[in-house]
């Protein structure tokens, strides 16, 4: 996995593929680019394939400062780095948090906006207090086991979570949760802190997909809702069964709206 030092940081990415359109993958909050692995996989027969890790987590640097505008610039710094012409962007949660920003700040480099269970607003109020104690124990303890408990429900759906034939991949990604270095505090404060861009979509004029699990507790679906009016023409898809992880739990359904809304694309 190759790495590039950008605004500061050392960034670690994968690129795969070939084709003349560029496809950007940014990864939500606690895990890394390898949640895009089954959408990597088919896209990556058509299209050449960016997928980076956000600084402080995956292999990524851990070095601050954490907040999502510096995030931000790092993924306009990578793809200023490593693409001579506008991506398709598609992120997930905190990577929906960049894709909106860069869509508004650097309209040039963004050929279209995928945004999966995402929200323009701040974190809201209530949830503060939960989420700083959680993060609070990881500072101390790490992502233990029962932390990961309490986060996996946030991350997935109920009804996921309870299939039987889901038991090895709810596992699996409970491992990775843990696998978390203490350090990951400090992105967690940068998304739980984040402002809000409400102001800011009006100004986003490439083609915008929004998609959301119709179970995602973490950025509910009015909050698809609220980003799929607030940009012109943009278009919303909510996937039956899907939590805040639909990439991970509807693998073939987002692979497919992917296919379909690049193809259009070209």
């Amino acid at each position: 996995m190759p790495e590039i030092k950008v605004n500061g940081v050392k960034i670690h990415y994968v690129e795969l593929g070939q084709g003349k359109e560029t496809v950007v993958f940014s990864h939500g909050l606690l895990w890394s680019h390898q949640m895009f692995d089954a959408q990597i996989k088919v896209l990556s027969k058509n299209y050449r394939i960016l997928a980076y890790d956000h600084r402080g987590q995956g292999k990524s640097e851990a070095i601050g400062p954490y907040d999502i505008e510096t995030v931000a610039e790092d993924a306009a710094a990578l793809i200023q780095a490593l693409c001579d012409d506008p991506v398709h962007f598609v992120g997930l949660s905190m990577g929906g948090f960049v894709g909106m920003r860069l869509a508004a700040r650097y309209p040039k480099l963004i050929k279209s906006l995928v945004l999966l269970e995402t929200s323009a607003n701040a974190e809201p109020v209530e949830n503060l207090p939960k989420y700083k104690t959680l993060n609070g124990i990881v500072r101390w303890l790490g992502v233990i086991g029962p932390v990961a408990s309490k986060v996996m429900p946030i991350m997935f759906a109920e009804s996921w979570l309870s299939q039987k034939k889901n038991e090895p991949q709810v596992k699996y990604w409970k491992k990775q949760l843990m696998a978390n270095k203490r350090t990951v505090t400090g992105p967690v404060e940068g998304v739980i802190y984040r402002k809000g861009v409400e102001s800011e979509l009006g100004g986003i004029s490439c083609p915008t997909l929004v998609i959301v699990g119709d179970e995602d507790v973490a950025t509910k679906p009015e909050k698809a809702k609220f980003i799929q009016m607030g940009i012109a023409g943009a278009k919303l898809h909510m996937i039956a069964g899907a939590g805040h992880s639909s990439c991970i739990e509807k693998p073939e359904e987002v692979s497919q709206l992917l296919q379909d809304w690049l193809r259009d694309r070209d």
